[in-house]
């Protein structure tokens, strides 16, 4: 990880040096323990407070479309021979270079305007795995020591193996390297065992239907439309999200259970072919809720129906973007046989 980090803040600095870039989007060290927090760097000289550890475990690729799209924003009223581009160099890991692939699929900014710089990924540590771990003590502060991470609570000292608490989703990770970049650090990630990646979806489908809708609502019972998992997720860009439309209202603005059901549905089903796994969603929802186990059922059909993984190739498009004479169709006319 040292080596990494290195380099890392040594490429920054010299894309910023150099102008290849106007801004870097990283990690930095946070205020709390097991996080880092985004950073947005534009002096070479600050290039120094880049971190790449365990701890990084948002996604970065919402902020590149965020700066942008609000650079071109501001641009609308300057005379065009005034007008300037905004160039972000990204930290990217490989679910993040996913959600890249899928911006640049999608057309929401040019190849030119974004440099990856790609980091290979042994998988972040998920708060909640290590809150169980101590009990729900309060976490003073925690490190990475070799294979454990040692924490501080407000009942002692405590080493947990840092195996256990590595989030679910990066465990059969099949990309913990980037898919695309133009710049690499560090070594390789090796492989992760992919082997039992659809279990728990492939669990939860065997289970009949009125238990499956059962999981659902006491899930989404959880549920406080804070919208931390909309507001986080790379592939939510929509400058008006259906759910604060009023003309039509899709759904309610109160605690309604079936409105929250309602926001959790639509947007699952925004994110078919486009949920890359990044687990951001889940490391930020405040109240716990499953919201994965949903997805990755996605995820599995896109594979199993179409062969398609999010955003793996910029020349792999999401299914519900093209069309192939040799599609499967049973799922369309036999919906409960192929499920």
């Amino acid at each position: 990880m040292e080596n990494v980090e290195k380099q890392l803040r040594e490429e920054a600095k010299r894309l910023l040096a150099d102008k290849k870039v106007d801004v870097i989007v990283g990690y930095e060290e946070g205020t709390l323990p097991l996080q880092t927090v985004p950073c947005f760097i534009t002096n070479p000289d600050d290039a120094g407070k880049l971190v790449w550890n365990s701890f990084c475990s948002q996604n970065l690729a919402k902020y590149v479309h965020d700066i942008i799209h609000q650079h071109r924003e501001s641009q609308v009223r300057v005379k065009p021979e005034d007008k300037t581009r905004k160039v972000v160099g990204v930290v990217a890991r490989g679910c993040t270079t996913r959600s890249l692939v899928i911006h640049l699929q999608e057309r929401q900014y040019d190849r030119d305007e974004v440099v990856i710089i790609g980091v290979p990924c042994t998988g972040f540590v998920a708060k909640r795995k290590v809150s169980t771990l101590v009990d729900g003590k309060e976490i003073l502060e925690a490190a990475v020591n070799g294979d454990k991470i040692s924490v501080r609570t407000t009942s002692g000292d405590k080493d947990v193996p840092l195996k256990d608490v590595i989030a679910d989703n990066c465990l059969n990770c099949h990309f913990n390297n980037p898919v695309i970049s133009d710049i690499m650090v560090g070594n390789e990630a090796p492989p992760r065992d992919v082997d039992r990646e659809y279990d728990s979806v492939n669990k939860f489908e065997n289970l009949p239907l009125e238990e499956r809708w059962s999981y659902f609502t006491k899930e989404m019972e959880k549920c406080i439309r804070c919208y931390a998992c909309r507001n986080t997720c790379p592939s939510c860009y929509c400058k008006i999200c259906f759910v604060e439309q009023s003309q039509p209202a899709w759904v309610g603005t109160g605690d309604d259970p079936t409105d929250v059901q309602v926001f959790q549905i639509m947007r699952m089903f925004h994110m078919a072919g486009r949920c890359v796994d990044c687990g951001s969603c889940v490391e930020v929802c405040p109240m716990g809720v499953d919201l994965r186990n949903f997805l990755k059922k996605l995820d599995k059909d896109g594979f199993e129906l179409f062969a398609h993984k999010a955003g793996e190739s910029i020349d792999k498009p999401a299914p519900l973007s093209t069309f192939e004479m040799g599609d499967k169709e049973k799922f369309i006319f036999e919906p409960e046989s192929s499920s």
